[in-house]
C-alpha cells in the first residue's frame, strides 16, 4: 500500500519528500482510528465492521488516483489518504485474535503467530513486486487499483469466516470493562513506532536508491528479499520451542534489528544493498511473533483485537514520519543519507524494549489471570 502510494505519487512530480507525505497521511488515518475501531469489532463483532470498513477503504484510493490524475489539488491527495488510512480495518488484529480464539494460550498459538507472520511476509514477498511491475510496465494507478481491489475482497472473504470468528464480548450497563495493561502496553507501543518508522523509511529509501543506481525496476526484488529473510526465520521461530520467555525474545529481537540495520547507510551498490536487506529480514518476524505473543498473554481476552491493534498502530504512527522525514533526506542529501533514519529508529525500539521491566509485564500478566478467574 505504502509503496504503491510512492511509486503513484512520485511518477508525475518527481519529489520523494511529497510521496512520502502523502504516504504518511494514509498511515496516520490508520493509526489514529485504528484502535478506536479494533474495540468495535471487539464489541459487536468483525463481520459487523470489516464489510462496510473496507468498501469505504476501496472508494477513497480511487478518489486518491483521480485527484492526482486529474490534476487537483493537493488538498484532495492529502484528504483521500487519510480516508484511505482511517478506512483501512486492523486485519491483522482480527486475524491473530481469531488464531487466539480458536487455539487459547500455549505451543499451538505460538507456532500459529509464527505461520501467520510467514504468510504476512509472503505477502511482503509478492506485493512490492506486483506493485513495482505494475507501476512500471503498465500504470502506477493501476498498482494501487490492485492493491485495493485484493485487499477488500481478501477482507470480505474473511468477513464471511463466521465459524472461526471470536465471540462477542458485549459491554452491558454497570458491567465492570477490563482494563488495558498501559504499564508494559504504553512502552510496547512507543517501540513499535520506532520499528515502524524503521520499516516505512527503508521502504521509501530502496526505492530512492535503486532510481539512483538506475535500476527501478529491482525495488520490488529488494524488498522481497527483505521480506524473504523473515519468512525464513519465521519458519524457524514456529518450529522451535525457545526456552525464553516471550518478554525476552521481544528485547533481543529489536536489538537485532537495530545491529541488523546499521550497515545500511553505508551500502554503495545494490547486490550490497540486497544482502543487507536479506539479513535485516531475519530479525524481524521473531522480534513480530514474541510481541504478538506478549500481548495475548498479558491483554483481556474481551480487548484482545484492541490490544494488538494498540502495537500495530504504533507501527503505523512511526511509519508515517519515518516515510516523510527519510524522503526529505533522500531529496535533499541522497538515498544514503536517508538509510540514518531505520538506524535511529532501530536502536531507539531496543533502548525503549530493554529500559521497560519485567516487574511490569508480571504484574499485568497476574492481573489478568485474576480476572479470568474470578469470571469462571
Amino acid at each position: 500500500m505504502t509503496l504503491g502510494i510512492v511509486l503513484l505519487v512520485e511518477a508525475p512530480t518527481g519529489s520523494y519528500g511529497f510521496a512520502g507525505a502523502v504516504s504518511a497521511t494514509y498511515m496516520v488515518g490508520a493509526a489514529v482510528v485504528s484502535p478506536a475501531m479494533a474495540r468495535l469489532i471487539d464489541r459487536l463483532g468483525q463481520h459487523r465492521v470489516l464489510l462496510p470498513a473496507y468498501l469505504a477503504f476501496a472508494l477513497s484510493l480511487v478518489w486518491l488516483v483521480l485527484a492526482l490524475e486529474l490534476g487537483w489539488h493537493d488538498l484532495f491527495l492529502y484528504c483521500a489518504a487519510a480516508v484511505a488510512g482511517v478506512a483501512y480495518p486492523p486485519v491483522g488484529a482480527c486475524i491473530r485474535a481469531r488464531w487466539s480464539s480458536a487455539l487459547g494460550a500455549g505451543p499451538a498459538l505460538h507456532t500459529a503467530f509464527s505461520i501467520e507472520s510467514m504468510v504476512d511476509e509472503l505477502i511482503f514477498i509478492l506485493g512490492p513486486v506486483l506493485v513495482t511491475v505494475l507501476a512500471i510496465q503498465a500504470h502506477p494507478a493501476l498498482a494501487l487499483l490492485a492493491v485495493a481491489g485484493l485487499a477488500s475482497t481478501g477482507g470480505w472473504w474473511l468477513s464471511t469466516q463466521r465459524a472461526t470468528e471470536p465471540p462477542v464480548r458485549g459491554v452491558s450497563r454497570g458491567s465492570h470493562v477490563s482494563r488495558l495493561p498501559w504499564a508494559w502496553l504504553a512502552p510496547m507501543t512507543l517501540a513499535a513506532a520506532c520499528l515502524g518508522s524503521l520499516f516505512g523509511s527503508t521502504e521509501v529509501v530502496t526505492v530512492a536508491f535503486a532510481e539512483e543506481q538506475g535500476a527501478t525496476e529491482v525495488t520490488g526484488l529488494l524488498l522481497a528479499g527483505w521480506a524473504a529473510g523473515s519468512l525464513i526465520a519465521g519458519f524457524v521461530t514456529g518450529a522451535v520451542q525457545w526456552a525464553q520467555s516471550a518478554f525476552q525474545r521481544y528485547r533481543w529481537g529489536t536489538l537485532g534489528l537495530a545491529a541488523a540495520v546499521t550497515p545500511l547507510p553505508f551500502v554503495d551498490n545494490l547486490w550490497a544493498l540486497g544482502v543487507a536487506l536479506f539479513v535485516a529480514g531475519f530479525a524481524i518476524s521473531p522480534t513480530v511473533v514474541a510481541t504478538m505473543s506478549l500481548v495475548e498473554a498479558t491483554v483481556p481476552a474481551g480487548r484482545l483485537t484492541e490490544g494488538i491493534s494498540w502495537v500495530s498502530t504504533g507501527i503505523a504512527f512511526g511509519i508515517a514520519p519515518g516515510a516523510a522525514v527519510a524522503g526529505r533526506l533522500v531529496d535533499g542529501f541522497g538515498a544514503s543519507t536517508g538509510f540514518v533514519v531505520p538506524v535511529v529508529g532501530g536502536v531507539l525500539a531496543a533502548l525503549i524494549a530493554w529500559s521497560t521491566g519485567q516487574r511490569h509485564v508480571s504484574a499485568d500478566h497476574d492481573n489478568v489471570a485474576g480476572e479470568v478467574a474470578a469470571r469462571h
